[in-house]
């Protein structure tokens, strides 16, 4: 769960989120809500994402300034949940 946070949070090309599906939701002004542990069991979704699933959450009042601070400073907005697990993945890694 630590490991996912930090990779739609942290991971970053160009300054901007790596996985694709995150980069279009931040695009487009969402907050990076929730990481689903074993949200989807497909055998697709345990192929492609070990089960995990994410929620993106979209406040229409919030959408225009997330979406100008994502495109213009990079910065991802996230819920407490999501930051609680970064700063766990942060104090623990190596990397």
């Amino acid at each position: 769960m630590r490991l996912c946070a930090w990779y739609l949070y942290g991971e970053k090309h160009r300054g901007y989120a790596l996985n694709p599906v995150a980069n279009f939701h931040l695009q487009n002004g969402s907050v990076l809500w929730r990481i689903n542990w074993m949200g989807d069991t497909s055998p697709r979704g345990i192929g492609a994402s070990c089960g995990m699933m994410v929620n993106y959450r979209y406040f229409l009042e919030e959408t225009a300034s997330n979406s100008a601070l994502y495109l213009g400073s990079k910065q991802v907005r996230a819920s407490e949940e999501v930051l609680a697990l970064v700063s766990q993945f942060q104090q623990n890694s190596k990397l």
